[in-house]
C-alpha cells in the first residue's frame, strides 16, 4: 500500500481512538491522536497558572509549550517540554477544560500547523483522528471517515473507560462537550461532505476496525487502478 492519509473524525465515545490505532497498526501506518495535543496544551496551561477561561491569556501563552507526539500506533506518546504527559492529560480536570482552550483561534492555528506537519511527514502514510481533520486540518486527505454512535452507547463506553463512572452523568458531559465543539467559531466538529459515515452503535470494536480497514484498502485499490489506467494511456500516446 502506497502512502495514504486517512482522516477519522467524530465525537467522544464513538471508538475513534481504538479504531484509529488498530487500523494504523494493521496497515503499517503511523498514527496521530490530535485530541491528545489539545489536552496537552490544556494541561500545560493549568500547570502554569493560566486562566483557561480567559481567551486572551490562553492566546498569549499558546506558543510557549513544546508539544511532541509519537506516531507509533502500538505505543503513541506525547510530551510537553520534554515531560511525558500521557497520564496527566487524561484527568477530569483537563477533560473539563479542554473545550475552552481548544476553542481559542490562536491555539487551533498552532496545533493545526503541527498536525499538518506530522501528517505530511509520515512517509508510509498515517491515520489521523480528531474532530476537524477532514474539514480543516487535512481537507485533502485521501480517505475521510466520520464515526457516530447514539448518545446512550457513547456514554456507556466512556463510563466503562472511566472505570464505573455514572452513565447518566457521563452522557450529560458528552452532550455538553458536543455542543461546545460543534458551536465553536473556529474549526467546529463537523462531518466533511466527502466523508464516509460509520454508525458504530450496534457494532463491536473489531467490526468497526474491519470496516475502516476495508474502506482504506478499497480506496487504495481504486487509486492504483486509476494510476495504472493513466500510465497505460500515456504509454499508448507515447507510442503513436
Amino acid at each position: 500500500m502506497e502512502s495514504v492519509i486517512v482522516a477519522i473524525d467524530g465525537p467522544s465515545g464513538t471508538g475513534k481512538s481504538s479504531t484509529s490505532k488498530a487500523v494504523a497498526a494493521k496497515l503499517g501506518l503511523s498514527y496521530l491522536d490530535t485530541g491528545a495535543q489539545y489536552r496537552a496544551i490544556t494541561w500545560w496551561m493549568i500547570s502554569n497558572g493560566v486562566d483557561v477561561t480567559d481567551a486572551d491569556a490562553v492566546a498569549n501563552a499558546a506558543g510557549k509549550p513544546v508539544i511532541v507526539s509519537g506516531t507509533d500506533p502500538s505505543r503513541p506518546t506525547i510530551t510537553v517540554d520534554g515531560v511525558d504527559a500521557s497520564g496527566p492529560i487524561r484527568t477530569e480536570e483537563v477533560t473539563s477544560r479542554v473545550s475552552a482552550v481548544s476553542a481559542v483561534p490562536e491555539v487551533r492555528a498552532l496545533i493545526t500547523e503541527l498536525q499538518r506537519s506530522i501528517a505530511r511527514g509520515a512517509e508510509a502514510g498515517i491515520v489521523v483522528e480528531g474532530r476537524d481533520i477532514g474539514t480543516t486540518v487535512l481537507p485533502d486527505a485521501d480517505l475521510k471517515v466520520f464515526l457516530t454512535a447514539s448518545p446512550e452507547a457513547r456514554a456507556a463506553r466512556r463510563s466503562g473507560e472511566l472505570k464505573g463512572a455514572d452513565v447518566r452523568a457521563t452522557q450529560e458531559a458528552l452532550v455538553k462537550r458536543d455542543a461546545a465543539d460543534s458551536s465553536r467559531k473556529t474549526s467546529p466538529l463537523a462531518k466533511a461532505d466527502d466523508a464516509v459515515e460509520v454508525d458504530t452503535t450496534e457494532l463491536t470494536l473489531d467490526q468497526v476496525i474491519e470496516c475502516v480497514v476495508t474502506l482504506v484498502e478499497e480506496h487504495s485499490a481504486e487509486a492504483e487502478s486509476r494510476r495504472s489506467a493513466t500510465e497505460g494511456a500515456e504509454k499508448r500516446r507515447g507510442g503513436k
